[in-house]
């Protein structure tokens, strides 16, 4: 399936204002926030969070997925990507990264 079919399958992310990613130190690698361009990479993360607990090699792989042909063009096209690119490096070194949640409204 294409990517946006894909979305369609995957919990709403309304409740939500970002998506930390942090690495083993419990440093910010990542932030995706609910903003035009990466709602959809939002859900995706959300998704594997709630699904695999964190961003391990299962869910990294799950995501590719997910993503799609984005991930083909990810692939073809490094750092057009880059939540697509931090599942790539997810893969291939292994490293787990951790997904915290801030929500809507939260002054956090």
């Amino acid at each position: 399936m294409a990517f946006a079919d894909n979305l369609k399958q995957l919990p709403g992310v309304s409740h939500l204002a970002a998506v930390q990613l942090l690495d083993a130190d419990g440093n910010e690698v990542g932030l995706i926030e609910h903003k035009p361009g990466q709602i959809g990479s939002l859900a995706v993360y959300n998704h594997l969070a709630q699904f695999y607990g964190a961003i391990n090699v299962d869910a990294a792989n799950k995501g590719l997925e997910i993503y799609a042909e984005h991930t083909d063009d990810a692939r073809q096209n490094p750092g057009k990507h880059p939540n697509i690119d931090r599942l790539l490096q997810v893969v291939s070194d292994g490293h787990v990264l951790r997904v915290k949640h801030v929500f809507a409204g939260s002054a956090d």
